[in-house]
């Protein structure tokens, strides 16, 4: 088990009553962390602040089922100025948009306040049951969405959980209105911690390769020299050069482990730049019937 005694200060992608927040109850009540929660307005901001801040954790969201990577909470944990912030929990968390209004007129909703990710999740509801020119507001979280509703007219509707609702004293339209049924986002924790081997680990790593035919290749080779299972590869502009890219890649094991410390010295061995982005207890999927 994580020691999290020291830790001060939680930071998570606010306001009050974000999916976020939620996952941050989780993560305090699995470990048990009785620290100040502190709210921000953006994924950078929380990024920052842990990297700013000793003693301080950080909640982020990194992956939907639907809308696959978020890019951003990926692109500013690879950049830290302390190359120690690493991931050190994850947790999948079930996702049930609700439409949330002021009013309890469904069929006057000419308007709705949500996150892009939110938005993506919810297309087929706003395409098919919405006005054809409905009019759609980008909000930095769910639940900033929410509150903002306060400033447009009885028209405006927002995308958010139950919990928003409540928070925010608003009426649900209507309920699970994402398109996929099994959605679900994958939730990290992140902090200059370290973490323990279980027996049930995965590691995170992110790396640049030469520009050429096969580099990519030779090291997905070692991978499977030494029987390690990928379960996960994105790539991400590198913002340096157009055309180079960062490649973010998750496996089995924990760099505790000497076969895995192995490994990732002969990927290391193979890169450009390599950044370790922490070895932490795999959590499974949840399994949600569609």
């Amino acid at each position: 088990m994580l020691n999290f005694e020291t830790v001060k200060t939680i930071a998570y992608l606010g306001p009050q009553a974000s999916f976020t927040e939620m996952a941050k109850d989780h993560f305090c009540k699995k470990f048990n962390i009785n620290a100040y929660p502190t709210p921000l307005q953006t994924i950078r901001q929380v990024v920052e602040y842990v990297d700013d801040t000793p003693d301080s954790l950080g909640v982020l969201a990194v992956e939907n089922s639907i809308e696959g990577t978020v890019r951003e909470s990926l692109d500013n944990l690879m950049s830290t100025k302390n190359p120690n912030i690493k991931i050190l929990s994850e947790f999948y968390m079930p996702i049930n948009h609700c439409l949330l209004a002021r009013t309890t007129e469904f069929s006057s909703i000419t308007g709705v306040i949500s996150h892009p990710q939110a938005l993506a999740q919810c297309q087929d509801f706003l395409h098919n049951e919405l006005p054809f020119n409905l009019n759609i507001i980008e909000a930095p979280s769910t639940a900033e969405a929410a509150r903002s509703l306060q400033n447009y007219n009885l028209t405006y509707a927002a995308i958010g959980s139950k919990k928003t609702a409540e928070t925010y004293n608003l009426n649900v339209l209507k309920e699970n209105i994402n398109d996929d049924k099994t959605n679900q986002t994958r939730f990290i924790l992140i902090g200059d911690f370290e973490t323990e081997e279980t027996g049930n680990d995965k590691t995170s790593i992110a790396f640049s390769t030469e520009n050429k035919p096969g580099a990519l290749l030779s090291i997905l080779e070692i991978f499977m020299e030494n029987h390690i299972n990928l379960s996960y590869i994105a790539s991400r502009p590198s913002k340096n050069k157009f055309g180079e890219y960062i490649f973010i890649v998750n496996f089995d094991g924990h760099v505790h482990n000497e076969k895995i410390m192995e490994t990732v010295k002969k990927v290391k061995e193979k890169t450009t730049h390599m950044r370790f982005l922490g070895s932490y207890q795999k959590s499974k999927a949840i399994v949600l019937q569609q």
